[in-house]
C-alpha cells in the first residue's frame, strides 16, 4: 500500500465537500448517509459543518481533486466518524488513513469513545470498523459501531502535530505540481493567457 496523505479541511473547502458527495454514485450516497441524498441535500448537508466544532479530513489525488473523506463530529465525550471514498480510489487504503487520522484527532481532543452508525450493507466501513477493532452491533438491517479511545498523550500530540504539518507540506506540493501541470497543458494546446473571445491587439509601431 502505498503512502495516503491526510490533510485537515477547513471551511474554504465546501465547494470541493460538496463536488466530492456529488460524485459518489446514488447507491454509494446511500450507504454513506442512510439515504441517496439529491444534490440540494448534499449542499445543506456541507453548509451545516461547523468546522470549529468538528473536523473534516480529505484525502486528494493529483488533480487536487478530493477522493476521500472523513467527517468526525463532535459532542462532549463521544465523536461520530462517517467516511467516503470515490469508487475508483478504493482498495488504496484510503478509508483506513483516514479513519487512522480521525481517531487519532478525535483522542487528542479527550474523547473516549468513537462511534460510527451505517447500514450493515456497507461492507466498506463494516471491513474499516472490524479491522480497528470496534465493537459492533447489528440490528434491522443498520449497524452501530463503538472503539474506546486510549488517553491523550504527549507523543500522541505530538505525533498529530508532526503529521499534520507534513501534510500541509505534502498538499503545497501536490498543488504545485498539478498547476504545473495544467499550465503545461494549456501551454500545449495554445490556450495559456488567452482571453476568451478576444484577439490579441496588434503593437503599435515605434
Amino acid at each position: 500500500m502505498t503512502h495516503v496523505t491526510v490533510v485537515r479541511l477547513q471551511d474554504g473547502a465546501r465547494a470541493a465537500l460538496a463536488e466530492h458527495f456529488s460524485a459518489l454514485p446514488p447507491e454509494d450516497r446511500r450507504l454513506r448517509f442512510g439515504y441517496s441524498l439529491a444534490k440540494e441535500a448534499i449542499f445543506a448537508y456541507v453548509d451545516g459543518i461547523d468546522f470549529d466544532r468538528d473536523a473534516v479530513f480529505g484525502v486528494h489525488d493529483d488533480r487536487m481533486s478530493l477522493v476521500g473523506v472523513a467527517h468526525a463530529a463532535f459532542d462532549e465525550r463521544h465523536a461520530e466518524l462517517g467516511i467516503s471514498v470515490l469508487p475508483e480510489h478504493r482498495r488504496c487504503g484510503i478509508g483506513g488513513a483516514l479513519f487512522e487520522r480521525a481517531a487519532e484527532h478525535a483522542r487528542n481532543r479527550f474523547v473516549s469513545r468513537l462511534f460510527m452508525h451505517c447500514l450493515s450493507e456497507n461492507e466498506a466501513i463494516m471491513h474499516i470498523a472490524r479491522r480497528a477493532g470496534m465493537d459492533i452491533v447489528v440490528e434491522a438491517g443498520d449497524a452501530d459501531a463503538h472503539l474506546q479511545l486510549p488517553p491523550a498523550s504527549p507523543e500522541s500530540i505530538t505525533g498529530e502535530y508532526v503529521a499534520d504539518r507534513l501534510a500541509l507540506y505534502d498538499f503545497a506540493l501536490k498543488a504545485q505540481v498539478a498547476a504545473w501541470n495544467r499550465l503545461n497543458a494549456a501551454l500545449a494546446d495554445g490556450t495559456a493567457g488567452a482571453t476568451p473571445g478576444c484577439e490579441p491587439h496588434p503593437r503599435s509601431p515605434s
